[in-house]
């Protein structure tokens, strides 16, 4: 089955779909410091740079899916809460106007936990009875990452819908009965991650492919909570900026020195390091020999922090599969033609 992946990114929910069995064949990403990774990553796939905005629906493939997670900093607790009022918030409707004109036979779309603030509840509505009128039977759900066997806590909106006269409705996979640590991700990386050189640009020595990390002084935001998880423990969500990136586990829990100030424990300071990209790649479930094409490590955050962590993708579309191909009409045998035997009359 084919699918069309848009704010296509570095992949992960393409790579996740691919390993599900599906064939991305058409992709669309705008951020020019994405593309070199995207197309050695997925050599197959046609990579359209331009913004949804400019696409056309007759530009696309005809596919059996349409996935994507459309920018989610408008709708980021983190962020400044413009929600749909944003220009960038506003790119959900592109998405859903190419969805309606190509009809395909489900979609998926993701997004930050921030779309369930009470400030987005309007819009939020508005996007729900949109997916429906564009003739999907539309299901909505919070998850967290860690339920899929990725080794952090993020938790994401899905929507996900079945074109209506396929007459079904897509159930989310339940919860594996089973969590992975930053030990089983990270453990063996612990004494080979390197430090980017001066302005955080790329080593470019490292031993381990993308193994370096971000450096630098740490804000007062930052220092307002502790940032180290321990070895047995999940790691904090894997955002979308070096700067703000968790610490290693190999560094004690922060101490606190009045409400909203931590410190690093005295003595103990130079085992406080931000976890370097590969290790962040790994905790999304990036495998190894997906490499990250950058010059600043800023670029190689980004991209990780704003990826969809591939078994998560990949939990999700082994269930819309299961589903479609549950659909397809089995296909007759062929009927295997006799070999009529000749007989020979004898003349008596």
């Amino acid at each position: 089955m084919k699918v069309a992946s848009f704010f296509a990114g570095a992949g992960g929910l393409d790579l996740g779909f691919s390993r599900a069995g599906f064939d991305v064949v058409w992709a669309n990403e705008f951020d020019s410091d994405v593309w070199e990774t995207y197309e050695k990553n997925h050599p197959d796939t046609i990579l359209d740079r331009r913004s949804i905005t400019d696409i056309s629906p007759d530009d696309i493939p005809d596919v059996d899916g349409m996935i994507g997670g459309p920018p989610c900093q408008s709708w980021s607790a983190a962020g400044k809460l413009r929600g749909i009022d944003d220009k960038r918030g506003q790119l959900f409707f592109d998405f859903i106007r190419i969805l309606e004109a190509k009809q395909p036979k489900f979609f998926l779309a993701e997004n930050v936990a921030g779309m369930l603030l009470p400030r987005n509840e309007d819009a939020l509505k508005s996007i729900k009875k949109l997916f429906k009128k564009a003739g999907y039977k539309l299901s909505f759900q919070l998850l967290n990452a860690s339920d899929y066997l990725v080794p952090q806590d993020r938790k994401r909106v899905f929507f996900v819908g079945y074109r209506r006269d396929l007459e079904t409705k897509f159930e989310f996979p339940p919860p594996v009965d089973m969590k992975l640590t930053l030990r089983s991700a990270i453990g063996d990386l612990a004494d080979s991650a390197i430090p980017a050189k001066k302005g955080n640009y790329t080593n470019g020595e490292c031993p381990v492919p993308n193994h370096e990390y971000f450096i630098g002084d740490f804000s007062s935001m930052y220092m307002s909570r502790n940032r180290v998880r321990g070895w047995d423990e999940l790691s904090y969500t894997i955002q979308a900026g070096g700067r703000h990136a968790p610490l290693h586990p190999q560094a004690p829990k922060m101490e606190t020195v009045d409400k909203d100030r931590k410190r690093f424990v005295p003595g103990k300071e130079d085992l406080y390091r931000r976890l370097s990209v590969r290790e962040c790649a790994r905790i999304q479930a990036f495998p190894d020999e997906f490499i990250f094409y950058y010059k600043n490590l800023a670029a190689a955050y980004k991209m990780i922090g704003n990826a969809v962590p591939v078994r998560l993708a990949q939990a999700i579309a082994s269930k819309i599969r299961e589903d479609m191909e549950a659909l397809a009409p089995p296909e007759k045998p062929k009927r295997k033609k006799r070999k009529r035997k000749r007989i020979k009359r004898l003349r008596l």
